[in-house]
C-alpha cells in the first residue's frame, strides 16, 4: 500500500500509515503524574524505550524457541479462517504496534493461499479512536468489505471496545478484530482464548519494526496520520525480521497441513471469558480501591509491557514458576516491584500488573 513506510520490516510486508515525529521524551514518573491527574492524555507523550538487557533478550529467545511451533500453527489456522470467511480482496489493518508482527505473517500466509491481500499499520488510541485519516487512505485504495483489524491479543478489551465505538453506525467498516489470543472474549476471530506467552508480546519496538506506540498531540497536523517515533537507537537490538522469518519458516508448511484447520469466527466460549475477565478486574479494583480501571493491565503481554513502560505498583502471576511468566518475573525482581502469586484468582489470566497511583 502506498503512502506508508515499512519500518524495519521487509519492504512489502507492511505500510505503517503513521507520521514520524521528532518529539521529546517524557520520563516515566512525570508521564504517569500527567496521565493520572488528567493534565495530559497518554497519547500526547512518549517515554524513551531502552535497549533490552542480555538476560531479557535471552528470555525472549527462549520464548520464541518454545512457542514458535504453536504460534505458527495458529497463524496458519487464522489465515485459513480468514480465507474461508471473506470473499474477495482482504485488507489487514494491524493496530500499531502489537498487531504488526501478526499482520505481517497473516499477509504472507494469505498471499500463499492465493488471496488478494494488502496490509497496513494504523493507529488506535484509547478514548481518541482509530485514525480516521488512515481509514480514508485505505478506503480510497481497497474495498473495505474485506477489511479486518489485527492485534496480537486482548487484555481487558479496551481497544476492542474503542474499535467498536469508533466504527459504530458505519456501514463501510466492520469492527472485526483478529487476534492470536483473546482471554477477555472480545475478538471476532481468535486462535484461542488462552493467556499464553506470545513471543512478540514481551518486546516493544525491537520486534515491531522499530516503531513506537502511536502519538496524537499538537505535533500531528490536521490531515496527517497519527504520529510515532522511530527508535533508531535500538537498531543494534532489532529482531523484527528474524522474528518474522523464524515463524514464517513454520507457518508456510503449516498452511499445507490438512490437520491445521481454519479458525472459526465468533467463538461460543467468548461470553464466559468476558464475564471472568470483568470479575478479575473488578476484584483487583475493589481490593486496591482503584477508581480508574486503566491502571489494571491483565494478561502476560499487557502486564509485561506495563512494567516496561509505566510505573507499576504490584505484579500478580498465577505462579512465579510458570516459564511463560519468566520475563515478567525477571522485570519485577530487577525493578523491585512487589510480586504476588495469585493462583486461579486471576483466571482467565496468568499475569496482571497494577499501575501505581501517582499524585
Amino acid at each position: 500500500m502506498d503512502g506508508g513506510f515499512p519500518g524495519s520490516f521487509a519492504e512489502g510486508d507492511i505500510a505503517f500509515l503513521l507520521t514520524p515525529l521528532a518529539l521529546a521524551e517524557t520520563p516515566a514518573e512525570e508521564k504517569e503524574r500527567a496521565i493520572q491527574s488528567g493534565a495530559r492524555h497518554y497519547s500526547e507523550m512518549i517515554g524513551r524505550e531502552e535497549p533490552p538487557s542480555a538476560a531479557y533478550r535471552a528470555l525472549y529467545a527462549d520464548a520464541l524457541a518454545r512457542h514458535a511451533p504453536r504460534a505458527a500453527r495458529e497463524i496458519a489456522g487464522l489465515a485459513k479462517g480468514l480465507a474461508a470467511a471473506i470473499d474477495g480482496p482482504i485488507t489487514l489493518l494491524s493496530l500499531v504496534r502489537a498487531g504488526a508482527p501478526l499482520g505481517v505473517l497473516l499477509k504472507r500466509a494469505l498471499a500463499a493461499l492465493g488471496r488478494d491481500v494488502d496490509h497496513a499499520g494504523v493507529s488506535i488510541i484509547r478514548d481518541r479512536g482509530i485514525d480516521a485519516v488512515a481509514l480514508a487512505h485505505v478506503a480510497a485504495r481497497r474495498p473495505t468489505g474485506g477489511a479486518v483489524f489485527v492485534d496480537g491479543w486482548t487484555g481487558k478489551g479496551a481497544i476492542a471496545g474503542e474499535l467498536a465505538r469508533t466504527l459504530e453506525g458505519r456501514t463501510d467498516w466492520a469492527p472485526r478484530l483478529v487476534t492470536l489470543a483473546d482471554p477477555c472474549g472480545r475478538a471476532w476471530l481468535s486462535a484461542s482464548g488462552e493467556d499464553w506467552l506470545i513471543p512478540s508480546g514481551i518486546l516493544g519496538a525491537t520486534v515491531s519494526g522499530l516503531v513506537s506506540r502511536t502519538i496524537l498531540n499538537e505535533a500531528v497536523r490536521p490531515g496527517d496520520f497519527h504520529g510515532c517515533r522511530v527508535w533508531d537507537h535500538l537498531a543494534a537490538y532489532d529482531v523484527t525480521r528474524d522474528h518474522v522469518e523464524t515463524l514464517w519458516a513454520r507457518v508456510a508448511p503449516a498452511l499445507r497441513d490438512p490437520a491445521v484447520r481454519p479458525m472459526q469466527p465468533e467463538d461460543p466460549d467468548r461470553a464466559r471469558r468476558r464475564d471472568a475477565s470483568r470479575a478479575v478486574v473488578a476484584g483487583v479494583a475493589e481490593r486496591f480501591a482503584v477508581d480508574n480501571h486503566n491502571r489494571i493491565k491483565p494478561g502476560i503481554a499487557e502486564a509485561t509491557r506495563a512494567v516496561l513502560r509505566r510505573v507499576p505498583e504490584r505484579v500478580f502471576v498465577a505462579s512465579a514458576a510458570d516459564p511463560d511468566c519468566a520475563a515478567l518475573v525477571h522485570l519485577a525482581r530487577e525493578r523491585d516491584v512487589p510480586l504476588e502469586e495469585a493462583g486461579e484468582a486471576i483466571a482467565p489470566y496468568r499475569a496482571l500488573t497494577l499501575i501505581r497511583r501517582v499524585s
